[in-house]
């Protein structure tokens, strides 16, 4: 990351921040909002990503064809997603039509109307989305097992609610929820582009600086009481499905970079992950095999995932525990050690080229960290990190007792 991003503050409190990069005619900008899916009580589940989607569908000025149209019409994109902690909405544009994506996500942020008949007719499209996800094992596996991890904890939810919910949500639920948690002081507006420093803050301070100060609360229920499970369900799939894991480190943990390197180790996204070597080149058994770490503020997730033959599962749940040994008990040479790190700094430089992520990954880390962490000083952390470190880590968290397992059978 370079450091000469430049940020400041509204009078309302948002935060304004803007990483220049030369060489595009692209820019990409977007509100970043510290209010997701742990935030709802338990008659409110689903509905900040139903806000998501109701954002798109009228503001006090706009139709839902004006605001699509807005910004698609000049070869815009428009877009936006929500998390157990976050709601995004956020564009891409060519520099000339900057101020209109300011000025579009500004409307649809905070000036969302909540349209009876739009609401009705989302809730349908968001049922059909839930439908969507169910009959996907590789996308349900993943909802399922949060709630094996986290039981009835917020985290444990699924981020597209319930039917029982989604059906039952009303005009006056969108805005309680929005009174209740929309803080300005918790809103980054994040901007990555060839643009002056000027015209960012002229811009900001025209739309956004004249909102009101939002001072909504969210109080969030921390998470401490992970216990290991066990669980198979039948479904209707012809493959076998299986995520192994448990609660992991927060954002703010010491341990979080570490775990990182181990987790990529492990099973990250390149064909040399010890996992995809294992179970794929070498036995078989599996098309795709991928171990996670997601931190939250309080706690985190460790997840591996991977689809198999029924007849299959036994053998490839020993052949990750197998793996998962290995770590606890033989520390990384010095060269694989190395090798490690280089992939995962590789892999953070590959993603810092992509702007777009950039500019939501600025958002969030002002949020969480209230900084944001230069690439040379996320190098030397990583860097730093010794064998006789992750081999403690390794037996700290791949613990098979600890461990828990929940499989998808055919029935």
């Amino acid at each position: 990351m370079m450091a000469d991003y430049e940020l400041f503050t509204l009078s309302n409190g948002i935060r304004v921040v803007y990483q220049p990069v030369t060489h595009t005619k692209i820019v990409h900008c977007g509100f970043i909002l510290d209010i997701g899916s742990r935030d709802e009580n338990p008659h409110q589940q689903g509905l900040a990503h139903f806000w998501e989607h109701m954002a798109f569908k009228g503001t006090k000025k706009r139709r839902a064809f004006h605001i699509i149209n807005r910004l698609e019409s000049v070869g815009g994109e428009l877009n936006a997603y929500t998390t157990k902690e976050k709601i995004c909405f956020y564009a891409s544009v060519l520099d000339k039509y900057f101020e209109s994506a300011i000025e579009l996500l500004t409307d649809i942020t905070f000036r969302s109307v909540f349209p009876g008949r739009q609401i009705d007719n989302e809730r349908k499209v968001i049922l059909e989305e839930m439908a969507m996800y169910y009959d996907s094992p590789d996308d349900a596996i993943q909802d399922d097992f949060d709630e094996l991890i986290f039981g009835k904890h917020q985290l444990g939810r699924n981020i597209l609610g319930n039917p029982q919910s989604v059906k039952s949500f009303k005009q006056t639920d969108f805005r309680e929820f929005l009174d209740e948690h929309l803080n300005t002081d918790r809103i980054i507006f994040s901007c990555v582009g060839n643009l002056s420093i000027q015209k960012i803050r002229r811009l900001a301070d025209k739309y956004l600086g004249s909102l009101p100060r939002f001072t909504g609360r969210t109080q969030r229920l921390h998470f401490d009481q992970y216990n290991p499970l066990r669980k198979s369900k039948e479904r209707a799939v012809t493959q076998a499905h299986c995520g192994i894991g448990r609660s992991a480190f927060s954002l703010t943990d010491e341990n979080r970079i570490p775990f990182f390197i181990l987790t990529n180790l492990l099973g990250g996204p390149a064909m040399n992950s010890r996992l995809n070597l294992n179970l794929r080149e070498k036995h078989g058994l599996v098309y795709a095999i991928e171990a996670s770490y997601t931190p939250y503020i309080d706690t985190g997730l460790f997840g591996i995932f991977f689809g198999t033959d029924p007849n299959q599962i036994d053998r490839s749940i020993a052949k990750v525990l197998g793996e998962l040994k290995i770590l606890r008990e033989r520390p990384l040479g010095t060269l694989q050690l190395q090798r490690a790190k280089e992939q995962l700094i590789g892999q953070l430089a590959m993603a810092e080229e992509n702007n777009m992520q950039l500019m939501l990954m600025m958002g969030k880390s002002l949020l969480d960290l209230d900084t944001i962490t230069a690439f040379d000083t996320l190098t030397a952390k990583i860097k730093s990190v010794s064998a006789a470190r992750l081999q403690d880590l390794a037996k700290e968290m791949f613990s098979e007792n600890d461990l828990s397992i929940l499989t998808f059978l055919p029935k």
